[in-house]
């Protein structure tokens, strides 16, 4: 038998580290918020299986999102206004009874994460492929919101 001593003040210290970790991954989240919207990663969004890279490359932002084990016609992809809206429905085709189940991890049901960009997208210059269980949307900025080099004279 293994000894542990008694230290009442123990679970509050555990409290207080928790709630440390959870106030500087919320700065870090609003940090980024201005750019991709208030949708970025939460502890929810990282448990429901739908995660997303995203990231510019020369004036086109660029969204990988991991499905893996999903079919190409199970994805939801939809665009409006400055909104980009992924998902993907995993129906459950292994019926186990409960009391043969030894793990359960993999998550079934209808998943989706939308994301805000800094301007409004044009859907006719959004490309998206899907490949080995990866999404990737390409966006074109458009050309107001791109950079321009200006010549000095």
């Amino acid at each position: 038998m293994h000894m542990v001593h008694y230290n009442p003040r123990r679970n509050k210290m555990q409290c207080k580290e928790n709630n440390i970790d959870k106030l500087f991954d919320g700065f870090f989240n609003d940090f980024s918020a201005p750019f991709f919207g208030h949708n970025m990663m939460t502890e929810k969004d990282t448990a429901n299986g739908l995660q997303v890279d995203i990231y510019e490359k020369d004036n086109i932002i660029v969204v990988d999102a991991d499905m893996p084990g999903i079919t190409k016609e199970d994805i939801k992809l939809d665009v409006k206004g400055k909104l980009v809206t992924l998902g993907y429905e995993r129906k459950d085709e292994n019926e186990v009874k409960d009391e043969h189940l030894y793990r359960k991890e993999k998550r079934y049901g209808k998943f989706e994460r939308t994301f805000s960009m800094p301007f409004e997208i044009d859907a006719d210059k959004v490309t998206a492929k899907y490949d080995n269980g990866v999404l990737k949307l390409e966006i074109e900025k458009p050309e107001k919101q791109q950079k321009k080099q200006i010549e000095i004279s």
